[in-house]
């Protein structure tokens, strides 16, 4: 994914946290409910791969079959 991607990406974040909410009764509410939105991304994002050992046992495996990187 590109910059371009992780960008729109992130925007669609933002867009999906504010569509069910369209006034906000101060600024601040806003700015809260955005910085949680990017503690979501973030957590996202930075995440753990899951099943990572097993992941790394099949393409290991595909590498050693002639299949090179997949």
């Amino acid at each position: 994914m590109d910059a371009g991607g992780h960008i729109e990406s992130y925007q669609r974040q933002f867009s999906k946290a504010t569509k069910d909410k369209s006034i906000f009764p101060s600024d601040k509410a806003l700015i809260k409910m955005l910085y949680l939105s990017t503690m979501d991304v973030v957590h996202k994002w930075t995440d753990r791969v899951q099943n990572r050992e097993q992941m790394l046992h099949q393409l290991s495996c595909s590498s050693r079959i002639g299949l090179g990187n997949i």
